[in-house]
């Protein structure tokens, strides 16, 4: 029994690891001193540059734990052995968060995100929801863009500002949330997002940037909502979606 718990604990703080790389971002991430890091991580056979040795500085000085590999197990933590130039940082975040936590919850105002794949859009979405009236954001370890410094760069920093609740698939998630009001925007809906009354439970579905919501998701969702826009203009990006139902109720 005790061993089960201790697996579940374990279990629950690697789930708020993330790993990011890159040495301009991990410079950058340790001279934050409001983001946990966890561990350091750099190839062996980096040369001791500039950036390397202000690196190891800044670990040195927030005693950081710094481990070193070879380049090929380097790339297997980083899971981008073309860009990660030698380090990784696993960070722990207290706002990554099982999707599961949501069934505590008495009442939210979520975004959920169904095949986002641009980093570029996925860091606005972040900042537009950290700055507006968003609870937190569903972020679906399939079928979506992952976490990374391009995310971090999009997000002017306030990807650990924001609650993230991440799941496999978000077709489960939102299965079990069916007391939930869930909103597909989509482009062939009559009601405007102007018009709904919310409820205590809110979750707006937004999909992939060139097809939308797919059929799957959209299948889980009791609302379709469209954003009514002049001159016939037929769309807008997703990271702007996301900013205007972010500021709804600002």
């Amino acid at each position: 029994m005790q061993d089960s718990q201790e697996y579940r604990e374990k279990k629950a703080f690697f789930e708020k690891i993330i790993t990011l790389y890159g040495r301009n971002v991990v410079v950058e991430i340790l001279q934050d001193k409001s983001i946990v890091i966890h561990k350091l991580h750099l190839a062996n056979s980096n040369k001791p540059d500039a950036t390397i040795k202000k690196i190891l500085s800044l670990a040195k000085e927030r005693d950081i734990q710094t481990l070193y590999h070879e380049k090929n197990a380097l790339s297997r933590i980083s899971k981008n052995a073309k860009q990660d130039q030698g380090v990784a940082i696993d960070i722990i975040s207290k706002h990554y968060l099982n999707a599961k936590k949501l069934k505590e919850l008495d009442s939210f105002r979520l975004l959920a995100l169904d095949g986002i794949h641009n980093p570029q859009n996925l860091g606005m979405i972040i900042r537009s929801c950290a700055a507006g009236n968003v609870d937190g954001i569903i972020l679906p370890k399939k079928n979506s863009a992952k976490i990374s410094p391009l995310v971090v760069k999009a997000s002017a920093g306030t990807l650990f500002k924001l609650p993230i609740y991440f799941c496999d698939r978000l077709e489960d998630i939102l299965n079990e949330m069916q007391d939930s009001d869930i909103y597909a925007l989509s482009l062939d809906a009559t009601q405007s997002i102007y018009t709904i009354k919310e409820s205590k439970k809110s979750i707006y579905v937004l999909g992939n940037e060139s097809e939308g919501v797919s059929k799957e998701v959209a299948s889980l969702c009791n609302k379709k909502l469209i954003i009514p826009m002049q001159r016939e203009v037929e769309s807008l990006n997703v990271a702007i979606t996301a900013a205007l139902i972010a500021f709804m109720r600002a």
